[in-house]
């Protein structure tokens, strides 16, 4: 499936944005951070994401490299996306798909991606 333009955000509604992305290419990661919040991942070039409102709504968390910006809620604590830079250097955005409108991951087959080894 081709990539398609998505709403999403976080619990509260204070952080919202807009994304094209292939949800087909999802997956899910077993590192620290993602196992303990459970995400589903989909990317996306930095170009392909709008953040629509809560700039100043939102926590940065570095961990491990210190290269990818988890982005959460200050309110509700939700983290609805993280960016940082794709393996070829260009911005790029992870789109946790749980937190967008009109995706059900259980529908979805992500691929396994081996994040606690990196």
């Amino acid at each position: 499936m081709p990539s398609q333009s998505y709403t999403g955000g976080c619990h509260c509604g204070a952080v919202a944005y807009t994304v094209e992305v292939d949800t087909e290419q999802a997956l899910k990661c077993n590192c620290s951070i993602c196992t303990k919040l459970g995400a589903v991942w989909a990317f996306a070039p930095q170009a392909k994401f709008k953040l629509t409102k809560g700039a100043d709504e939102q926590g940065d968390y570095l961990f491990n490299k210190k290269k990818l910006h988890h982005r959460f809620c200050t309110s509700c604590g939700i983290e609805s996306y993280a960016n940082g830079t794709g393996p070829d250097g260009s911005p790029m955005v992870g789109i946790n798909l749980r937190c967008v409108e009109g995706v059900d991951v259980d529908k979805l087959s992500p691929r396994a991606w081996d994040g606690r080894s990196m």
